[in-house]
């Protein structure tokens, strides 16, 4: 998936008709209707930075996969608005793997509270598919490895628990320009590429 946040529509449209690219991610949703609006029909768009509830009506009418679930608010909201929209809307749960406090992201334990909840039960407007994380902003690859790993083996258990018979269930969103590598080696079934794609911002 392509990182296209801050990027203009001419460069993200060079990248669409050269290397044909479908799948775009932003951080905003103000900028991601205003691309979606501007661009070709059958791009893909994916929401991965942190989503406030009070903006998730903006973008629930087109967005493709939601990365960053990271409260049972949030994900009450969007299926209300995907309820509104007729549509059901892809989400991945994100979870806290770095060591910086700034990152956002579920506990294990809280997604599992999540899952076993009632009122998760009766959401029937989104579709979990997944999990994100983001790992720690160090040179320690080692250290990014550990994180890795734990997000898979998050998955696993998720997979094993809840969602064994839901094929739906399959991504694990990690990595990025950096570590894109490590992601790979460790299990990742999607990543994140900004820097690589259109160069340095």
């Amino acid at each position: 998936m392509a990182v296209s946040k801050t990027q203009p529509v001419e460069r993200i449209m060079d990248v669409y008709q050269q290397a044909g690219q479908r799948i775009f991610g932003e951080n905003r949703p103000q900028e991601m209707l205003e691309k979606q609006a501007a661009l070709p029909a059958d791009i893909e768009w994916h929401l991965i930075g942190h989503l406030q509830t009070n903006k998730v009506k903006t973008i629930a009418p087109f967005v493709a996969l939601v990365h960053s679930v990271d409260s049972f608010r949030l994900l009450q909201e969007i299926d209300k608005q995907a309820l509104q929209n007729n549509r059901v809307i892809n989400c991945l749960l994100q979870f806290h793997i770095a060591q910086e406090e700034t990152k956002f992201g579920l506990s294990e334990q809280e997604a599992i509270e999540i899952l076993q909840s009632l009122e998760f039960a009766t959401l029937q407007n989104i579709r979990l598919c997944g999990v994100m994380g983001m790992a720690s902003n160090t040179e320690d690859t080692e250290q990014v490895r550990k994180e890795f790993r734990a997000l898979k083996t998050i998955f696993e258990h998720l997979k094993a628990n809840y969602f064994l018979d839901s094929p739906h269930f399959h991504e694990i969103s990690m990595g990025m320009s950096g570590d894109w590598r490590i992601a790979l080696e460790e299990g990742s079934t999607m990543l994140r590429i900004g820097s690589l794609i259109f160069g340095e911002r």
